[in-house]
């Protein structure tokens, strides 16, 4: 999976997505991450991709055409056109569910909204799709881009060691995921379910299976319904 980014702060996400099981996924060659600086793309010499709202209004918006510019430059590098996201809070809210639709996809271009964000002729001829972390508003789109850059990585395969890396975990199958113990069995006064103790591979999983309806009745009914 190849992922471009298109940002006003490309330094932000080194730090972030060149380290750890994303770094490392990366230096593997099994995903690439490659960031682009939007000013890039700009006319004049201050590399202004910013303009006042037509109709007034406070703040600036992202203006089409440096967008427009940038895309067209990735999809070249490409040979192909990636499918579009732009990350904003009026976009679908992210879930393992589309991460695993997304999941197969080659390649993935997003933008990272500023200001007070992008002009809509922009948004309606060139994203394929807008994708919310949250009903909140940010400063910018580079965190919730990282989030969902890293959310969808680790489920390319050959990122994580074994598939049930994540199809174990909250909400992959609709549920919250299990309690889980380590060493010691017992800490502080408090012991580690004797049924994980048993060696019981059945009596395990069945108890898995009813602490992770029982979290998740206790923490998120919604997801139940």
């Amino acid at each position: 999976m190849r992922i471009d980014i298109i940002t006003l702060f490309p330094e932000m996400f080194a730090p972030v997505l060149n380290e750890s099981i994303i770094g490392r996924a990366q230096k593997s060659g099994v995903v690439e991450i490659h960031t682009h600086q939007l000013r890039d793309f700009a006319f004049d010499k201050h590399r202004r991709v910013d303009d006042t709202p037509y109709g007034g209004g406070m703040g600036m918006l992202m203006m089409a055409e440096p967008i427009a510019l940038c895309f067209e430059a990735i999809c070249r590098e490409v040979g192909k056109r990636p499918h579009f996201v732009y990350m904003s809070p009026q976009g679908k809210t992210l879930s393992q569910g589309r991460l695993r639709e997304l999941a197969d996809t080659e390649n993935i271009c997003i933008l990272c909204g500023h200001y007070e964000g992008v002009d809509q002729r922009l948004l309606d001829s060139f994203i394929d799709e807008e994708i919310s972390i949250g009903d909140y508003v940010l400063t910018g789109g580079e965190i919730p881009a990282m989030v969902f850059a890293d959310a969808l990585c680790r489920m390319v395969p050959g990122v994580l060691t074994n598939n049930e890396c994540f199809t174990e975990e909250s909400h992959y199958n609709g549920l919250l995921e299990y309690p889980q113990y380590t060493k010691p069995a017992e800490w502080r006064g408090m012991a580690v379910p004797e049924v994980l103790l048993s060696g019981h591979h059945l009596n395990i999983e069945k108890w898995r299976r009813e602490q992770a309806l029982e979290a998740t009745r206790a923490k998120r009914p919604d997801l139940l319904e």
